[in-house]
């Protein structure tokens, strides 16, 4: 073993470690890595900084822009609208169009986008069927995962991988090369979770009717004014339950008081409560008292009808995770105010002010209109209802779809580079103003693009080093006595337990080159390895960490465990479809 090949083997490490911790942002511990490879000597400038060169940059930050534009062109809506008319009143019938048409949108979206856009629609017909929402909230998450595996453009961690093919010498992939396998496992996997998830699907609670998103109870405070109708009444007096208002604790000059009914409120007084969005607005509305966030709204003033709500989810790589709202100062690094957070299993009273934040917490901020448009494009917080904004008239939705689709199946024929198809596109909607320069910008998400830039370098440096081959003779010595199979099951089962303490991209990126560097050894074909390893990435179902499956882990109400139980045979079947048919598809 050589200096280098320690060098690259202890950074790959280190690197598993930050990502598994979340010590540093993404993007930081992808740069720190290609700063240490050019200070140890093992790579130039040039070399470390050749993955940003590479086309599947220019498709993954178009493809970015592309779906911001299809998500205001209207089309989500009329899916949500068709897929409520045309689900039925069965939960088996409408549980299978529902996944049908998620994996069929999440082909061409990514599965947090379709996932989000579609959860309302799922709401409403797990209340049609009457069935609890976490029979369909998990499936749907699965369900976008599931057909983001069918196309080039599905997932980022195909376009990650496509990159790191051609990073190896390999052929890249194409637009539509995963669709045959792809729809296999998709095909199966709806079939499992439609006919056969149901004991393994919990039911943590019955929809009632009007549940949406936004019904979920928050941990918020309210301010008693002075001179408000609240103002010297008693609690019980309000009637706070009639509204769906919960009161957890008094505070009053820094005493935290018990919440009697028959304790009167004083001016200043804050009340911690527990309740939905609307019923906050209404105490607002009805009581006189006011929402508290210990800031002012904004540093401008705006006019009130400006001012509006929407909810946002913390993601598991965000930054904020571990922080409360005051370290952050989050008012004035965002421009809006969080007025309450929805966090399951929490029912201690707390300001919410102190609160460390956790993956999942669900936020209820109030802003501009523009402040709070811009979370949308956050890597920090994932918006979750839709924002007021300027949307397409029918027309230029029309128009917005058609170009898209054009692009695609242009690159898909190879009467151009998929990368240039693309990339028109995105300029030809900028160029209509169908999206602002802002929005193609904001939706762009910086981390991912060096995320896969950063580490497809350090394929390139773990390859010319021999740490890849190191590692591959290690696997393979271990697994080849029990067969080719064998060997290249392990190379999958690995890229699905790395995708749990990291993103999918980094894991498949990651194992990419000690699977290609085993093709000779196991006398198979690179580039069915990488497809193999590609494709396992995709495979984030046994826990909650894919955002698609944070997404409706609050609303669903669902335990880590759920997705263990739910998400194993799903993993199971799929991986093993993926090792029976990747030699019909790809010959090794």
């Amino acid at each position: 073993m050589t200096v280098e090949i320690i060098i690259v083997l202890a950074l790959l490490a280190l690197a598993i470690v930050f990502f598994a911790m979340e010590w540093l942002p993404v993007d930081i511990i992808t740069l720190s890595l290609l700063v240490a490879l050019v200070v140890s000597g093992i790579l130039t400038p040039a070399e470390a900084f050749s993955g940003f060169a590479n086309e599947m940059v220019i498709i993954l930050a178009s493809v970015f822009v592309l779906s911001s534009a299809m998500l205001k062109s209207g089309v989500m809506d009329w899916l949500s609208d068709s897929i409520r008319r045309y689900g039925g009143r069965t939960e088996t019938r409408a549980k299978g169009i529902l996944l049908t048409i998620t994996a069929a949108t999440s082909a061409f979206l990514s599965n947090t986008v379709a996932t989000a856009m579609l959860m309302p629609a799922v709401l409403r017909i797990a209340r049609d069927a009457e069935a609890s929402p976490s029979r369909f909230l998990m499936p749907v998450a699965y369900a976008s995962i599931l057909g983001g595996a069918c196309t080039l453009i599905g997932t980022s961690t195909n376009i990650a991988g496509s990159a790191m093919a051609a990073q190896l010498g390999l052929q890249p992939f194409s637009m539509f090369e995963f669709l045959g396998i792809g729809l296999l496992m998709a095909t199966s996997g709806i079939v499992w979770l439609v006919f056969f998830s149901n004991r393994l699907t919990p039911a943590h609670a019955p929809v009632e009717p009007g549940e949406e998103i936004g019904a979920q109870a928050y941990l918020s405070a309210l301010v008693v004014p002075e001179g408000s109708r609240a103002e010297g009444r008693a609690i019980g007096a309000l009637k706070l339950g009639t509204i769906g208002v919960t009161a957890l604790s008094v505070v009053r000059a820094g005493k935290r008081l018990n919440p009697h009914h028959r304790r009167k409120l004083a001016g200043g007084d804050l009340l911690i409560v527990r309740a939905p969005r609307e019923s906050l607005l209404r105490a607002e509305a009805d009581l006189g008292l006011a929402i508290d966030a210990s800031q002012h709204f904004s540093d401008r003033d705006v006019e009130h009808d400006e001012i509006a709500m929407a909810e946002a989810v913390l993601l598991a790589q965000s930054n904020l995770v571990g922080r409360t709202l005051k370290q952050l100062d989050f008012h004035r690094r965002y421009g809006v105010r969080v007025v309450a957070i929805h966090r399951p299993g929490h029912a201690r009273p707390a300001k919410i002010e102190n609160m460390r934040l956790q993956v999942g917490d669900v936020l209820l901020v109030q802003g501009a209109q523009q402040d709070l448009e811009s979370l949308r494009g956050n890597r920090n917080l994932w918006g979750l209802l839709e924002v007021e904004s300027r949307v397409l008239t029918h027309r230029q939705g029309a128009i917005t779809v058609g170009t898209v689709l054009t692009a695609v199946m242009l690159g898909a024929w190879g009467v151009l580079p998929l990368s240039i198809t693309l990339l028109s596109a995105a300029i030809a909607l900028v160029m209509a103003r169908f999206v602002t320069m802002e929005e193609a910008y904001r939706f762009i998400e910086w981390r991912l693009l060096v995320l896969i830039a950063g580490l497809t370098s350090f394929g390139g440096a773990m390859i010319e080093t021999g740490a890849a081959m190191f590692l591959a003779e290690l696997i393979v010595g271990v697994t080849l006595p029990f067969g080719v199979t064998v060997s290249m099951a392990a190379f999958a089962l690995l890229t699905v337990l790395l995708t749990q303490p990291m993103s999918n991209a980094a894991a498949a990126l990651t194992v990419i080159p000690v699977a290609a560097a085993s093709a000779e050894t196991l006398g198979v074909d690179a580039r069915a390895l990488v497809i193999l390893v590609t494709l396992s990435a995709s495979l984030s179902f046994i826990t909650p960490l894919e955002p698609a499956c944070l997404l409706v882990y609050g609303p669903g109400r669902y335990h880590f465990r759920d997705f263990v139980r739910a998400g194993l045979p799903l993993t199971v079947i799929c991986l093993t479809l993926l090792l029976i048919f990747l030699p019909v598809f790809w010959p090794l």
